[in-house]
């Protein structure tokens, strides 16, 4: 005979009491515009305008390009910041892998921006600009972003249709060739973490892993940013070894965390993304890494879930400017040891 006691049912809380009442805190009491704002969230089509114009406005800094298009065919916009120059090395950094991470796509428009306004007056982002390229991704899943803006708030996955099911979508970080559907990932297609019917199944995630295959010569560090839980994670994220640098990889992450604090005590833990957050297959970073890409870092940018994915505008200032010193200090690191 087996006795069900209250003691077996796993503890659980609430983190978010009213849902509607968050989804509408969001957003701030000014009104809503069309026009780009670094403090609020932009929709896809103000943020492919915006790409332009930043371009447009700043031609001897700012490129733009097109890396590919997505399953519904928008096209993915690709920026690639710093002074022209021979034989430069670059940094690869995106956001807007999972559509409902709204803090992410913002940081991206906000690094822009800072690299742009502070180059020539900042001796650190000078240099940088200098002597490396940022390649700058606003946002992978541009599908599910636009999708999250329409229908659903919470989306996560990409909008492609998958055959046999009428679920749609597929993971875009669990569709990289590393340690593909093994742990963490999900071979059902209803699923929110589903692998995809291969890797790299999806045309965000080809495009992305094509354009860095491309450039392997020259790009040396990896950087994606996500939402939410305050973490900056390193490889293995598919399996419990450690990387070969790991000494290296810890010091930098709990060096670009301290930076990152420096401003408003914002508290971040750094590891190995395993044990540090959960064991997930088919991650972008740990796939970069495995290229050969050494330095390949995941931020996970607020909160620890008070708010979670539907952080209000009023912290995009914030989260964006303690992040900024973070990537700036891997940034630095970076060039500092290239060869």
């Amino acid at each position: 005979m087996f006795l069900f006691t209250l003691s077996m049912v796993p503890s659980c809380r609430v983190l978010i009491d009213n849902l509607q009442a968050a989804l509408d805190a969001q957003f701030d009491s000014q009104a809503r515009t069309s026009s780009h704002s670094y403090v609020k969230y932009n929709d896809w089509d103000t943020i492919a305008d915006w790409t332009a114009d930043i371009a447009a406005q700043n031609p001897d800094l700012v490129s733009r390009s097109v890396i590919g298009n997505t399953y519904e065919g928008r096209p993915m916009y690709l920026l690639k910041l710093g002074k022209s120059g021979a034989n430069k090395k670059a940094i690869f950094m995106d956001c807007g892998f999972h559509a409902r991470e709204w803090i992410s796509p913002a940081f991206c428009q906000w690094f822009v921006k800072e690299a742009v306004d502070t180059y020539g007056k900042d001796s650190v982002m000078t240099t940088l600009l200098d002597n490396l390229d940022f390649y700058v991704l606003p946002v992978v899943n541009i599908d599910g972003y636009v999708y999250t803006w329409t229908n659903d708030r919470m989306w996560r996955k990409t909008r492609s249709k998958n055959s046999g099911t009428s679920c749609i979508g597929t993971d875009p970080n669990r569709n990289f060739d590393a340690g593909w559907c093994t742990l963490g990932a999900s071979d059902y297609a209803c699923s929110s973490t589903y692998c995809g019917s291969a890797p790299e199944s999806e045309k965000e995630t080809k495009a992305l892993a094509d354009f860095i295959r491309g450039h392997l010569s020259t790009i040396k560090a990896y950087l994606t940013i996500h939402s939410y839980s305050q973490l900056l994670l390193f490889p293995y994220s598919y399996t419990y070894k450690l990387p070969s640098n790991y000494q290296e990889l810890n010091s930098i992450a709990k060096a670009a965390s301290k930076e990152l604090a420096s401003l408003y005590n914002t508290d971040y833990t750094y590891g190995p993304g395993a044990t540090t957050i959960y064991p997930a297959a088919g991650g972008s970073d740990d796939w970069a890494y495995d290229q050969g890409i050494k330095y390949s870092f995941t931020f996970e940018l607020r909160d620890t879930g008070r708010y979670g994915f539907l952080l209000p505008e009023s912290q995009i200032k914030p989260t964006c400017e303690e992040t900024f010193l973070a990537v700036k200090y891997i940034a630095n690191y970076v060039l500092e040891h290239l060869y």
